[in-house]
């Protein structure tokens, strides 16, 4: 069960963690939902199988979302052409406060409309605070879940681990 306490793994070299990119035991992500974007488009999350997902749950008025969001922009630039893809759904916002909001911080990625659905949260949580972003490898399981603010370096590991 080291799999889920790394520090128990020790060698001579540098620590590595790529054993560990998807613990052995991981759920699947359900990705059956279709909500709707900031322009009202349909999404499918399901559209999105097959790549590294990093799926954000989070709110305009989040302080901790905010400082996440610039990271997560620089993140789709610089994995998305090697199937890494973004994905925030916003819990607590209509389509009126995402537009603004989304321009000022140049999301670059599909920010989808959570308010109200409760099937999607409970399907993919829990979401016991914000922000909770989940890292979802190629395979469609849950590889990481972190509740709270995360650094971007530790998003990044995982992200470059499971590509």
């Amino acid at each position: 069960i080291t799999s889920a306490m790394p520090w128990l793994h020790h060698s001579d070299d540098a620590y590595t963690v790529s054993a560990e990119a998807c613990p052995v035991d991981a759920k699947p992500a359900n990705l059956d939902f279709t909500l709707k974007d900031m322009n009202e488009k349909e999404v499918s999350l399901a559209s999105y199988k097959g790549k590294v997902i990093l799926l954000d749950f989070w709110a305009t008025w989040c302080g901790p979302c905010k400082v996440e969001i610039p990271g997560f922009v620089e993140m789709q630039n610089t994995y998305g052409p090697k199937g890494f893809q973004v994905i925030g759904i916003s819990i607590d916002d209509k389509a009126d406060q995402l537009k603004p909001f989304a321009a000022e911080y140049k999301m670059n990625y599909p920010v989808l409309q959570g308010l109200g659905r409760d099937d999607v949260t409970d399907a993919l949580g829990p979401i016991l605070g914000l922000p909770t972003t989940l890292v979802i490898g190629r395979d469609g399981r849950i590889c990481a879940a972190h509740a709270g603010m995360t650094s971007k370096e530790t998003f990044e590991n995982q992200i470059k681990e499971l590509l």
